[in-house]
């Protein structure tokens, strides 16, 4: 007869937080002070943020481990994205910890990414503790913040338990953390002991037959693929012989060649782990996501989180304009697809279709920033291809045809109240809610369908000059709404392939903002500007001056050129239409039409 016990000297903890509310910041404090670190030892900022697309963009994009020591107990942390893009990280890593810890800005309050991940947590029966940061912020509002917490909790519809939830006053930045939001400490002293106060240890059968959750993935040179998860029931140990249980149902007995706890920000090899652990599991090449590896003779499979369907689709395609093989160095269909079929087996969110060509492949994400990951990610691998614009994907319902609809925040400040709502109302948002930041910050919530915020952001930017804050997270499927126009401007397509010149690119800029310079490049059919008016215009930027040996006075003198709009990855993505491309290679991004030649645009135009 097995018993049931706790684990006292552990605890099992997730972060979820919006972006930018502080919660890497957050890590490395308590990283800090449960002294992991050496005194001489030089520490990054933001430590858990380690790959190079994070750091760049201060987000967090993958969910990671860590540990720290409060005296003699182990506190496991779970660093979760906040970008519902990524909420396919953050689902599965739920089931990993006991409690999650809410961190809010004390200023912005409930932000919609917080209220994703928080309602998965809720439902999965989480105990919530609240960390409200920066509550020295000018502006800052920790009691009605407070408030704005337990509505949202009423809202997601949490148990009495959950509503009844410890709070935790921080400055991050200064590493202090206490119980009352005007009382300024030089520790994280509160914070610690709220976690070992409030989380509730691990529970379950110490002795009982193997059963371990893998919720992650992670890959190394030198070892191969690492299972990330919790030990459900009983003990591990090296060399072990354990049966996989594949989520189609097969059953197979592997061997644990090597097992790993997180001890700070290493991965600590050790002979045994036991109930609640979280570990790492190496020599098992078989190993999938939402597996559970048990005992032999206790063969009890895990259910795994249902992990929310994609809403957005892209075709990703082999390179094939005039550039195509210059400066990338994996440029086939072969490359690009076993590239493909290896991301998906860690992230989890994302699917691939292939499709009746070789040379293209379907890829479906959360979102454009999913997709946008993607890329950018291939592309500093030396990958080359070109993608197309992302399209919605819809469904049946009841033989109704429904879209994605997005929850949509925006903050800004009141002038450019107007501005906004005449945008939105074109892209068929519905207005949901208003009201007064303080400060002349006005916060505006919308419903609005998934083709109305393609592109949008760019708009955004330049109708609020720079000044407003805009999230969105996907509310579900509603019926079709009606057609959208997007985009009502073309494109300054390139005549001909050669050289960019001053001289031809002084004469385009009359027709439209030019997004290249001169000396580049280019061939027939490139994009290189936008036409404010709703058409395609062909112009001739690499013409040169003819030389005659006449002078006139003051013609000659130097050509004013407007400096050109640099597009980004994803200002890009947004920028093209159905019949146009991204050619993405590891040195540039170039956009280009579909069908390269003028002649065969207008054919298809006239066949239309």
């Amino acid at each position: 007869m097995s018993s049931l016990q706790n684990r006292e000297n552990l605890r099992n903890i997730a972060i979820i937080a919006h972006v930018d509310h502080g919660k890497t910041t957050l890590v490395d404090q308590l990283l800090r002070q449960s002294g992991i670190f050496r005194t001489n030892e030089n520490v990054a900022e933001r430590v858990m943020d380690s790959n190079d697309l994070e750091r760049e963009r201060g987000i967090t994009i993958l969910a990671k481990n860590t540990s720290v020591m409060y005296g003699d107990i182990k506190i496991n942390i779970v660093d979760t994205p906040g970008h519902a893009d990524f909420g396919g990280e953050v689902e599965r890593i739920l089931l990993m910890v006991d409690g999650v810890l809410l961190l809010v800005d004390a200023f912005e309050g409930c932000m919609p990414q917080t209220r994703f991940v928080l309602k998965k947590a809720l439902g999965l029966g989480k105990k919530p503790l609240v960390v409200l940061n920066k509550v020295d912020r000018p502006g800052a509002r920790p009691e009605e913040v407070v408030d704005e917490v337990l509505d949202l909790f009423i809202e997601l519809g949490a148990d009495d338990e959950q509503l009844d939830f410890p709070v935790v006053y921080a400055s991050a930045r200064d590493g202090y953390a206490s119980d009352s939001p005007n009382e300024e400490t030089t520790d994280m002293e509160a914070l610690f002991q709220m976690i070992i106060r409030e989380v509730p240890p691990p529970a379950g059968d110490l002795d009982g037959p193997t059963q371990v959750l893998f919720s992650n993935i992670d890959y190394d040179s030198f070892v191969g693929r690492i299972g990330i998860g919790r030990v459900e029931r009983g003990k591990i140990k090296v060399n072990d012989t354990v049966a996989l249980c594949s989520l189609e149902g097969g059953v197979k007995n592997v061997k644990v060649s090597r097992l790993y706890q997180f001890e700070g920000l290493k991965r600590a090899e050790c002979t045994e782990a036991a109930l609640g652990d979280i570990i790492a599991v190496s020599g098992i090449a078989e190993l999938n996501i939402g597996e559970t590896i048990c005992s032999p003779e206790c063969i009890e499979p895990l259910p795994f989180v249902k992990i929310d369907e994609p809403t957005v689709s892209m075709m990703f395609m082999v390179n094939n304009s005039p550039f195509a093989g210059r400066e990338g160095k994996l440029v086939t269909s072969r490359n690009i697809r076993e590239r493909l079929f290896k991301e998906i087996e860690t992230n989890v969110a994302m699917r691939v279709e292939e499709t009746d060509s070789t040379d293209s492949f379907k890829v479906l994400g959360r979102g454009e920033l999913h997709l946008s990951i993607l890329i950018e990610t291939m592309r500093r691998q030396g990958y080359e291809f070109a993608v197309s614009r992302p399209q919605v994907i819809y469904k049946t319902i009841n033989g109704v045809r429904h879209e994605p609809i997005e929850l949509l925040m925006i903050e800004v400040p009141e002038e450019y109240v107007g501005a906004v709502m005449e945008k939105l109302g074109s892209r068929k948002a519905e207005f949901q809610n208003m009201d007064s930041r303080g400060t002349g910050i006005t916060h505006l919530e919308f419903k609005i369908p998934a083709r109305g915020l393609m592109g949008y952001r760019s708009e955004f930017l330049t109708d609020t000059n720079g000044n407003g804050i805009m999230n969105h997270i996907f509310d579900g499927y509603e019926p079709y709404k009606g057609d959208i126009i997007i985009r009502n401007q073309g494109s300054l397509v390139a005549f001909e392939a050669g050289e960019t010149t001053s001289y031809g690119l002084f004469n385009a800029q009359d027709r439209g903002r030019l997004f290249i310079g001169a000396g580049l490049s280019i061939y027939e059919g490139m994009i290189v500007g936008v036409s404010p008016k709703n058409e395609e215009v062909v112009v001739n930027v690499c013409k040169k001056k003819h030389v005659t040996n006449m002078r006139a006075s003051g013609s000659d003198e130097a050509l004013k050129l407007t400096p050109p709009t640099i597009l980004s990855l994803e200002q890009a993505i947004e920028f093209i239409s159905d019949d146009e491309l991204v050619e993405v290679t590891p040195k540039s991004i170039r956009m280009r039409k579909m069908m390269l030649a003028k002649e065969q645009r207008l054919k298809k135009a006239n066949r239309k």
